[in-house]
């Protein structure tokens, strides 16, 4: 493997620099949005708006929380009888993530800590420089599954939300075309960062490569996104009754990882919570919830969520095609279509020529992965892409 692919580099500091400038900009315009709605009068707009921010932040808390705890309870991290972890107490962790300040927390480690390495540190490949550069992939991880939750429980529901306004109620600003251009673009970064980091950091695996399978893979994930995106604001549209309707795929998605028995969390509770967010992130797109071999529930899923996709244009269409404009539902029903088929073949041709499948021999010291830092288990439970 490239020395490159073993380091912490500086192209790497720098994008994670602009992931926590992209996370900034995200919350505030949906902040900005919701006091312009507060202004106008339309209080369930704002309510709406301000819920999903508030829970994409809730949930983030609680799971970084948790995980710097199981940390601290960790010998492998913290060594018998250390109280702190990244110069914090536990108390001093109950403080800033009561006022959800866990994501910064964790930003402000891992970018001090990698511009330490990075920057102030000669390009050297010690044994003690290993295990720092696995630390902070490490760090990136778990911070990319963060931002992960916040993007399915907050921007992918903001897209829908603000969709729904401009197609339903023809109410359209630049503060809302470019909220939801923020959304999709945050659910684009994150996706891509979340498998390049967890790659990276679990033990004899390879790397996903830049340039093309980066690109497909984007594509696959962002075009079926949009086309189930498309099809729920279709159906909102129609009657918001179909809100019924998504909180069944919900319940399935969550059952599903109930049936599945995921062991993520350390606690009872809080795994039940990881279901549900689970559930959430299954009613936008697919991933594989334990590790195993999930071709048979992919096919299932996408079988099921093309049928939405189809159906939601042609009943709009047949029951309540007034409710818009002909040239916009033909543009919308356009995009459901080409984005499906489009995703669908992107995910065929991901997994059958571009998805690396074999795994890295085991590492010793020559090959430069010799007695690194032990990656957690939590880690290499995380949600496979």
């Amino acid at each position: 493997m490239l020395q490159s692919e073993l380091q912490y580099t500086k192209a790497r500091w720098l994008l994670s620099l602009a992931g926590l400038v992209l996370y900034l900009m995200d919350i505030w315009t949906d902040i900005g949005l919701a006091l312009k709605y507060f202004q106008e009068k339309h209080f369930v707009w704002t309510g709406l708006t301000l819920a999903f921010v508030l829970a994409g932040l809730l949930v983030t808390q609680i799971f970084s929380y948790a995980w710097y705890s199981d940390d601290l309870n960790d010998v492998w991290i913290t060594p018998e009888g250390t109280q702190t972890i990244s110069g914090m107490s536990r108390g001093g962790l109950i403080v800033w993530h009561f006022f959800c300040m866990g994501v910064f927390t964790r930003y402000y480690q891992l970018l001090k800590q990698g511009f330490t390495m990075v920057w102030t540190t000669g390009n050297s490949c010690t044994e003690e420089d290993r295990k720092v550069h696995h630390n902070l992939f490490c760090l990136a991880t778990d911070l990319s599954m963060l931002k992960l939750f916040e993007s399915f429980i907050e921007s992918a529901p903001q897209l829908l939300l603000q969709l729904y306004i401009a197609l339903g109620h023809e109410t359209c600003s630049v503060m809302q075309y470019f909220s939801m251009v923020l959304s999709l673009f945050n659910i684009a970064w994150t996706l891509v960062e979340y498998r390049r980091w967890l790659r990276r950091s679990l033990p004899n695996t390879k790397t996903m490569p830049s340039g093309l399978p980066t690109a497909v893979y984007l594509l696959y994930k962002l075009c079926t996104i949009t086309s189930h995106i498309l099809s729920y604001t279709l159906l909102l549209i129609l009657s918001t009754y179909s809100t019924a309707a998504l909180t069944i795929l919900w319940l399935m998605g969550t059952i599903w990882s109930h049936l599945l028995q995921t062991n993520f969390c350390s606690s009872r509770g809080l795994e039940f919570l990881y279901r549900a967010v689970i559930g959430v992130i299954l009613t936008f797109t697919f991933f594989n919830v334990k590790g195993q071999d999930t071709r048979v529930a992919m096919i299932i899923y996408y079988s099921l969520y093309s049928c939405i996709n189809i159906m939601a244009p042609l009943l709009f269409g047949f029951l309540e095609p007034e409710l818009l404009t002909t040239t916009s539902l033909l543009a919308v029903s356009g995009l459901i279509f080409g984005c499906l088929v489009l995703g669908l073949v992107c995910l065929v041709l991901y997994y059958l020529l571009l998805h690396p499948r074999d795994t890295l021999p085991e590492a010793d010291e020559v090959d430069g992965f010799g007695n690194v830092a032990k990656t957690t288990t939590r880690i290499e439970k995380f949600l496979q892409p």
